[in-house]
């Protein structure tokens, strides 16, 4: 049988073909528009979400026996707000995970609401990317679309929607809304009431790994797949990442280096950081995750190469640097505003340090490293709660470069296991589809059976010091920015 995996992301739609023994069959990817309608928003049409998806499952499963698929899941961009009229059609387009206009009501949500009673309605406080936070600045600014809504969706779950008829979300996906009580797995009550939310707007919501419905019969004539092809309900993109990567179990750690860069860990119990620095989410194996999100990872790189040094050599442009954890040059990473730790949108990148013998080189290497030590500032979050990790798995795009890993592995001090397949979102939602239509027993099973180790990059104990004093020096550099980004803002 083959199982489909639909990664939902920011830039393109990536789709992922796995047979029964978790083997790789064919990948698709269907990019659609970015629109940028203000400074700091960010939006997408679901429309073409659903259109590129449908484009996608046909150029994968061309060549294969359409008869045989026998499921579909997800992994997608979170927190992204999609609105329907009780016709259920798309009301405005889609507010993204990375959009920064809900300034105004983050403050309202934290400053006036409370952060404790945010974290005891829903585990967390609310950061400008949050969904809450969106649905109110709707409210607030454009009213008239407020007023027709009869749904609020998640983007993978409009995908989902438009394949079964079915409005559904999972666990994962959902606990980043503001609006989910993560602890209890459920929708909060309080936190609907406070934004003005009528209950019924929102979808039933799922484990990751449970069947939502089959297709519809028009999808399956469409796409020439059978009408007992079962959609599960699928995992937000880190949850599914982590799936794709064997993170399941107690105690596990994945970093993720897409547009966004994220630390997950895993963990049998559930868990608060006392500041709020950290996301505590459903897993979408069943039970809970530490999250820490950086709003611009992989694309300080591609930002950095393509629009300010013109090239596309990433791999020629990294070969000349040389002389790790001795660069005297940093960079804030920061070119979206910042979730973990800081929870900044007003945040901003920053180069520091340099001097007439500064190099091309050095200001690679300082976007490199940049994005890494933002990644050490949340695990320092998890080491002050007692978490002791020793490894990593890493995925993303940022993942194939061979320096990035070893950067990582000597700012964070963890050994770094590569894994054979670094498809993240994509995998795990192949893995949960097989698990929905009863393949394997659990998420433990596929990922114990599918995912494989080929290489571990070991920290250096020298360049791991060195790295450590270089640490201490970055961690001073955004407190000092702080008042000055307040006042740009």
């Amino acid at each position: 049988m083959f199982y489909i995996g639909i990664d939902l992301g920011t830039s393109a739609v990536k789709l992922l073909l796995m047979d029964s023994e978790g083997r790789i069959v064919n990948i698709v990817s269907r990019e659609y528009p970015l629109y940028f309608p203000q400074p700091g928003w960010s939006e997408q049409k679901p429309e073409d979400w659903y259109a590129q998806t449908m484009e996608g499952i046909r150029e994968l499963i061309q060549d294969v026996d359409k008869s045989q698929v026998a499921g579909i899941s997800f992994g997608g961009q979170m927190h992204g707000l999609v609105i329907l009229d009780k016709e259920d059609n798309v009301i405005r387009p889609a507010i993204l995970w990375n959009d920064g206009r809900t300034t105004e009501e983050t403050d309202y949500l934290n400053n006036v609401i409370g952060r404790d009673k945010l974290s005891r309605y829903t585990a967390n406080i609310a950061f400008a990317g949050f969904t809450a936070p969106k649905i109110l600045w709707v409210k607030n600014k454009e009213p008239e679309n407020f007023a027709r809504i009869a749904k609020i969706m998640l983007p993978k779950d409009y995908i989902a929607y438009r394949l079964t008829g079915v409005h559904c979300t999972d666990v994962s996906d959902a606990s980043g809304m503001l609006l989910f009580d993560v602890k209890n797995r459920k929708w909060s009550r309080e936190m609907c009431d406070i934004c003005g939310i009528d209950m019924s707007w929102l979808a039933k919501c799922y484990e990751s790994y449970e069947k939502v419905a089959t297709v519809l019969p028009a999808v399956a004539k469409e796409l020439g797949i059978p009408e007992t092809t079962v959609v599960a309900a699928g995992a937000g993109d880190n949850a599914a990442a982590a799936v794709g990567t064997g993170t399941v179990g107690d105690n596990m750690c994945n970093i993720s280096l897409g547009t966004s860069g994220t630390i997950f860990i895993s963990s049998s119990r559930f868990g608060v950081d006392k500041f709020n620095a950290l996301h505590s989410f459903a897993h979408a194996d069943g039970s809970y995750h530490l999250m820490g999100c950086m709003l611009s990872a992989a694309s300080c790189n591609k930002w950095w190469m393509d629009d300010i040094i013109g090239t596309k050599d990433y791999a020629g442009e990294q070969k000349q640097i040389e002389k790790l954890g001795e660069n005297h040059v940093f960079f804030l990473p920061y070119l979206m505003g910042e979730r973990s730790p800081h929870n900044d949108p007003n945040a901003r990148a920053v180069f520091i340090g340099m001097t007439m013998d500064t190099a091309r080189e050095d200001m690679t290497q300082a976007v490199l490293e940049g994005v890494a030590f933002a990644l050490r500032d949340s695990l320092e979050v998890a080491r002050s709660l007692g978490i002791d990790l020793k490894r990593t798995k890493i995925c993303g795009g940022g993942a194939k470069s061979p320096l990035w890993k070893k950067i990582i592995a000597n700012v964070l001090n963890l050994k770094v296991d590569v894994i054979e397949s670094e498809e993240g979102p994509a995998m795990g939602g192949a893995m949960l589809a097989a698990v929905a239509c009863g393949e394997y027993k659990d998420v433990k099973e596929i990922a114990e059976k599918v995912v494989k180790i080929v290489d571990t990059v070991e920290p250096d104990p020298e360049l791991a010091a060195k790295y450590e004093k270089r640490y201490a020096e970055f961690k001073q550099i955004y407190p000092a920015c702080r008042p000055v980004f307040e006042n740009l803002a």
